[in-house]
């Protein structure tokens, strides 16, 4: 099979803003970095309020609040405030998206220091902080301020793209120290089956991710039955050209800050249509993401960069969507306009673990837990993208038939799973 790399340079804007400049000193004896995120504890004090001070801080440009126990729930809000690096504004108090879970099963909730957290918010170059946390109830312990730098320790990318008709990229898999891991056979659809073309995908070598700090090999279930779609949440507020940086951020949030092995999504879409790879271990494999607590086996996930409770999606998210849940679902034969039943795997809030769900194969994030995710516009507009997914999805073409006497007659057909 023919590969087809495009090589490129993905620049971001928070290349210019890093090269050259000198880098604040820190200002609290409880800072730390590691691999690109810098992290500033929160002072105990009142159990329903807690603040950090405006301060100066190293170079960030996303940001995030997490806590030392992963089960915790911040009932409350989380606001923050930054200061533009370019022009030394402050912005205005901004809400962080509170209503996520550790995932209910696999690595990433078993492995030591895992923690619960906020979603990451989109700052663009920044290097001031503010923070207010409060709540009803009393607030999870070690709330500590997780400030992402993209850019820490990568000057320039280089963008592989897989086109539609090409190969897998050669990955740089991890060093995970266990050679033996068995990934799973995908079984061919059967004739007839709904099969859609891949679309083209940007690598995780192209955007960018650490493989080093993937420890451990991806965990694999039986297959996919559905795919969730979810929104980042945070800002709309980016370039395109900025869209590696994001996902490398969510990378390193979901990775050094929650302590997941990996990035939680399997893709991700940003507003000009691209999309990326998310959760390593193969794109056309059944991997077990960190996406919908309760819902995390045998279904995968896109997450589109932005926030989309006020602004609508436009027609290139929306394609793209769609070409990704039916290219994924095709790879089982399914077609993407139906429905499924799948079983609850805790109790999350919506629904107790056990509990026989039907879902449609491309449901919100809302469907299977208790969020405003993907957000109300782009909920809204699942039901177009089945259409489209169902339009993207053509029927397998069967085999031609023998020229000659069926030598076999106990031959067997795989059927898809």
């Amino acid at each position: 099979m023919t590969r087809l790399l495009l090589h490129t340079a993905v620049v971001t804007a928070l290349a210019a803003g890093t090269l050259g400049l000198t880098q604040p000193a820190r200002t609290s004896s409880h800072a730390a970095s590691s691999d690109g995120v810098h992290t500033v504890r929160v002072p105990d004090g009142d159990p329903h309020e807690r603040s950090l001070d405006r301060r100066t801080t190293e170079p960030f440009s996303m940001i995030g609040v997490t806590w030392d126990d992963p089960d915790a729930v911040l009932d409350g809000t989380a606001h923050v405030r930054t200061r533009s690096r370019e022009s030394g504004a402050w912005s205005a108090w901004r809400a962080l998206d509170t209503d996520v879970r550790t995932p209910e099963t696999g690595p990433d909730r078993d492995r030591a220091g895992v923690r619960g957290g906020t979603q990451p918010l989109w700052t663009g170059p920044s290097d001031g902080v503010q923070v207010r946390v409060s709540g009803g109830r009393l607030l999870p312990e070690g709330l500590r301020v997780e400030l992402v730098d993209p850019a820490g320790g990568s000057d320039a990318v280089q963008t592989t793209v897989v086109e539609p008709d090409g190969a897998e990229p050669e990955a740089v898999e991890p060093d995970v120290g266990e050679p033996d891991v068995v990934e799973p056979d995908v079984v061919e659809p059967a004739a007839g089956a709904p099969r859609a073309g891949r679309p083209a995908v940007t690598s995780r070598s192209a955007w960018g991710a650490d493989e080093s700090l993937v420890k451990d090999p991806p965990t694999y279930t039986a297959d996919t039955k559905a795919v969730f779609v979810h929104h980042t949440a945070g800002t709309n507020d980016y370039t395109c050209a900025e869209s590696a940086s994001i996902v490398r951020g969510v990378f390193l949030y979901h990775v050094r800050s929650n302590g997941w092995n990996d990035i939680g999504y399997h893709f991700l879409v940003d507003k000009c249509g691209t999309v990326f790879e998310g959760r390593a271990g193969g794109m056309d494999k059944p991997v077990l993401g960190a996406h919908t607590y309760g819902f995390n086996t045998a279904t995968s996930s896109v997450s589109v960069l932005g926030d989309y409770s006020k602004t609508t999606a436009n027609s290139a998210v929306r394609a793209s969507v769609a070409k990704v849940a039916a290219w994924k679902l095709g790879l089982y034969g399914i077609d993407p306009t139906g429905t499924t039943v799948l079983t609850a795997g805790a109790d999350n809030g919506k629904y107790k673990a056990g509990q026989k769900v039907t879902l449609h194969r491309i449901s919100g994030h809302r469907d299977g837990y208790p969020t405003e995710c993907p957000g109300q516009h782009l909920y809204d507009d699942l039901p177009q993208i089945r259409t489209l997914a169902g339009k993207a999805a053509k029927p397998a073409e069967s085999a031609p038939e023998p020229a000659g006497p069926v030598i076999d007659d106990d031959a067997t057909v795989a059927l898809p799973r």
